[in-house]
């Protein structure tokens, strides 16, 4: 790019830094986004309460249904080299109609999950200061501090974000690796045993209410894609990274809430999570390893938190990137650190926007947790799961029409299989969203309103650019053509034929 800005010095971005990521840097991203210790201990406890003792299996079907939707996904990351990751890959599929809706629910959907974290740093740094010292640690300025700290840790080089979320995820899982050894050795209330996954345990109507909270644990995994340019060897370490995260998230959340129930016992555990679903955890974890172990997991919550805002600014900034890129969003939110190799100018904005919100509720006097959190984050992540469903169904609409030697269970069978299980997945979250939010059916009606109106935006938006600006449309998620550091473009899929009109044969589903 060799664009400048008022207030930026001239010449052109360096672009990111290639070669830097392998398949565990990858990894740590994702992972941290899920935020494995904040989950457990925030979450896990209302999914036993609801799903009972076969609540771990609710974590396996998710983590299986997300393993099918990767073959898929990662089988097209070797064949679309777009910077963009989901809308790309809808695009190339489905036409840049959808393409353009989805790059918008894209980037509102990211910055929902991220800024509504905001609020719960702010709340965990608050309990963690009453529980551990006796402190009144006001919320708001813990929050703006985080957007402080979150943005220095974007605007450095990816592999220092790397490097920073690894020590922060090892502290996390550790501590409750530390949790289940510390049942497992002891026999835990009453013995080990497998009920949990026992059919007549798991075949309950509480189940379902399990998987929507199981899915929404897993929320962040796909964002594998977005590090592609960064990566060495993409072609491989993109789909390692991606199984590897979606594996050890299945099975990690349903051996930690197995242990849990070990804990407590068949017959307790669900009484105990009723009565006080906050503090589980806590009981576990000081009854069989230490009441210290405890003040290192209300400690270990803050910082598990912090690294799901860092792995989120990041994926936000490189979707802001390739949006500034492709001509849609301007020009300067393209613009890397001449050292850092950061999209810092698309930083910046990022912590501009939560500031705004995170201080737009604390003026409104709303609560950090069941309101900024819950309210900003619901929204985000059922849109980051419309856009699975949607990339999943623009897979199999890619390679009917390119000339591929990927097999059909790669390209057809799981995709649609996927597809499937994520509509299900969805309407899931959207009948039990209630169990999120805590809100009213109001509230609740609009939360879930947002996500198809922001796509209608976006598909308006991409109604006026092909009228306004054809160049801006018609390559849009162009395959991009390294030249140095600097990227150019040719038409999408230019090496492949197309139908008759030119178009892609599942576009018709998203044009007008």
């Amino acid at each position: 790019m060799s664009e400048t800005s008022p207030g930026l010095s001239p010449g052109p971005s360096p672009g990111l830094r290639r070669g830097t990521l392998g398949t565990t840097d990858i990894a740590f991203f994702v992972v941290s986004a899920a935020a494995p210790l904040t989950v457990m201990a925030g979450v896990a406890p209302i999914a036993l309460t609801l799903g009972g003792l076969g609540a771990p299996a609710g974590y396996l079907i998710a983590g299986i249904t997300l393993a099918i939707f990767s073959v898929g996904f990662t089988t097209m990351s070797r064949h679309v080299r777009s910077g963009g990751a989901f809308y790309a890959y809808i695009t190339r599929g489905l036409g840049p109609v959808a393409g353009i809706g989805a790059a918008l629910l894209a980037l509102i959907g990211y910055n929902g999950m991220e800024i509504g974290i905001f609020g719960l740093l702010g709340s965990a740094t608050a309990d963690t200061g009453a529980a551990l010292w006796g402190l009144d640690v006001p919320w708001l300025p813990v929050s703006l501090a985080g957007i402080l700290l979150i943005w220095y840790g974007g605007y450095r080089s990816i592999d220092f974000g790397a490097k920073v979320l690894g020590v922060l995820l090892v502290a996390e899982t550790g501590i409750l690796l530390l949790l289940a050894a510390g049942v497992l050795i002891d026999g835990g209330a009453n013995g080990l045993d497998l009920a949990s996954f026992a059919p007549s345990n798991v075949l309950v109507p509480g189940t379902a209410a399990v998987l929507a909270f199981a899915f929404a644990a897993f929320t962040g995994f796909e964002s594998t894609v977005i590090y592609r340019r960064e990566a060495r060897d993409p072609a491989r370490t993109v789909p390692r990274a991606t199984y590897a995260a979606v594996a050890f998230l299945g099975i990690f959340y349903a051996f930690i809430v197995w242990t849990v129930i070990q804990a407590f016992g068949n017959d307790e555990v669900v009484r105990a999570a009723t009565d006080d679903p906050g503090g589980l955890f806590f009981a576990a974890i000081t009854t069989y390893v230490g009441s210290w172990a405890a003040d290192l997991m209300h400690v270990f919550i803050v910082t598990s938190i912090v690294a799901s805002l860092l792995a989120f600014h990041n994926a936000i900034n490189r979707y802001a990137l390739a949006l500034s890129e492709e001509g849609v969003l301007p020009k300067v939110f393209g613009r890397t650190h001449p050292r850092h190799r950061s999209p810092y100018v698309a930083g910046i904005a990022q912590s501009a926007l939560g500031a705004v919100v995170v201080l737009g509720f604390a003026a409104a006097g709303a609560d950090p947790y069941t309101q900024l959190l819950l309210w900003v984050n619901t929204p985000g992540m059922v849109g980051l799961m419309a856009l699975m469903l949607l990339a999943a169904i623009a897979v199999p609409c890619y390679f009917r029409r390119v000339r591929h030697d990927e097999g059909a269970l790669r390209t057809v069978v799981a995709p649609v299989t996927a597809a499937v299980l994520l509509a299900v997945a969805i309407y899931l979250i959207a009948t039990k969203v209630h169990l999120f939010t805590g809100a009213s059916t109001l509230v609740n009606t609009v939360l879930l309103a947002l996500v198809p109106t922001v796509f209608a935006v976006g598909v308006l938006l991409a109604l006026w650019l092909k009228r306004r600006r054809p160049e801006v449309y018609e390559g849009f998620a162009a395959e991009p053509v390294e030249a140095g550091d600097v990227a150019v473009t040719r038409p999408r899929d230019s090496e492949h034929p197309t139908d008759k009109e030119g178009n892609p044969p599942c576009q018709q589903l998203t044009s007008s």
